[in-house]
């Protein structure tokens, strides 16, 4: 396969504009629909919500429950579970019915997504506006979606049978899928946008670098999830010091050691911290590894607010640790995640965009020589 094939064998197109603005749009909005759901979930996370509703009822789970009785028969039903036994002892059916709302409406706004994506591509493939590549691309984020929501009540799950807390390894798993859904989306945005960055003549340096940056972002995500998940976030309160060391005692306590990795609350902490530094100092670097004449443009523009995104979110993470959580101040980091994400694969598309049109030109020039 030539370069100009392999550079644009995973990239889609739709021929008609006014049909690629429509899409577009559409797959903006469901955009926007995601990281609303993050943040729902971060919120349901926060509020200890999460497993206020112990069954999945696909169709049924729509609805509230509609009179007293029927929220009696919920409330006995959490009453049956360890986080009401341990935590939540003595609680009264109308905190019940306050942390339930959060979990429905997390679950009610997953179904709107399904219903917003699944309605519109029916109708762009029925009308021809979506196709090939790009149709099987959409229908395959569309099973990816349902995948997240069978993912999220396995999460559920863990956190019914044992314990008072979900598994931060299924959390990881649930929060991971979400974040691939959404840069599919933003990749197939980005694909479908119009050119802007002129063609260069020998192909731009840095998408790799790009893409270790933006798995780096993915790494810490996974490393995020694990503080939420084992409330990591709530402990070691201080900065920069934690534990009163630098590299505090205890990040190895637990045998074998690759567990402390997810399951020592100190070293989660601690490599939550330092994989930021890490990311801080990588963006530093690819911005500075950018040919000069990329870092006068739209390139260097991205790899520079990519970096800035990083410093802004580990100054919200060190505010989020100093004051042990709090609702407000872990949404907005959990904001900047998404924010520092989105620019990274912008970022990343934007290379990779320069390397398509440079394989373009050079393959062009092959078959005029």
């Amino acid at each position: 396969m030539s370069e100009a094939a392999a550079a644009t064998v995973f990239a889609v197109s739709v021929e008609n504009p006014r049909a690629a603005r429509r899409i577009r749009a559409w797959l903006i909005t469901i955009a926007l629909f995601i990281c609303a759901m993050v943040m729902i979930g971060g919120a349901t996370r926060l509020t200890d919500s999460g497993l206020s509703i112990t069954e999945w009822r696909p169709v049924s789970g729509v609805l509230l429950p509609l009179s007293e009785e029927a929220w009696l028969e919920e409330f006995i039903r959490y009453q049956g579970i360890p986080e009401y036994q341990i935590v939540n002892q003595g609680m009264s059916i109308d905190e019940f019915k306050t942390i339930y709302a959060w979990e429905w409406v997390h679950r009610n706004f997953g179904r709107l997504i399904a219903v917003a994506f699944l309605l519109p591509l029916a109708y762009f493939v029925a009308a021809g506006a979506a196709r090939g590549r790009l149709a099987a691309r959409l229908a395959a984020i569309f099973l990816i979606g349902g995948a997240q929501g069978l993912a999220g009540w396995y999460m559920v799950q863990s956190g019914l049978e044992e314990g008072v807390d979900v598994s931060q390894y299924r959390l990881a798993v649930h929060l991971v899928l979400a974040f691939l859904i959404l840069g599919a989306i933003l990749w197939t945005v980005f694909d479908l946008s119009p050119r802007t960055a002129p063609r260069r003549g020998p192909a731009p340096r840095g998408a790799l670098s790009a893409a270790i940056l933006l798995g780096g972002v993915l790494l810490q995500v996974i490393a995020g999830a694990f503080v939420a998940g084992l409330r990591a976030g709530r402990s070691y309160n201080t900065w920069p010091l934690m534990d009163g060391a630098l590299i505090p005692d205890g990040l190895a306590a637990i045998e074998p050691w690759y567990l402390n990795l997810s399951e020592n609350v100190l070293t989660v902490q601690f490599d939550h911290r330092m994989l930021a530094y890490l990311l801080l100092a990588a963006a530093l670097a690819h911005w500075r590894l950018l040919p000069a004449e990329l870092r006068k443009g739209p390139a260097g523009t991205g790899a520079l607010a990519v970096m800035i995104l990083i410093a802004l979110q580990i100054a919200l993470g060190v505010a989020t640790v100093i004051l042990a959580a709090p609702l407000a101040l872990g949404l907005l980091h959990q904001a900047g995640a998404l924010a520092v994400f989105a620019a990274a694969l912008h970022h990343l598309h934007h290379l990779h965009r320069l390397r398509r049109g440079a394989a373009q030109d050079s393959a062009q020039a092959a078959a005029s020589a």
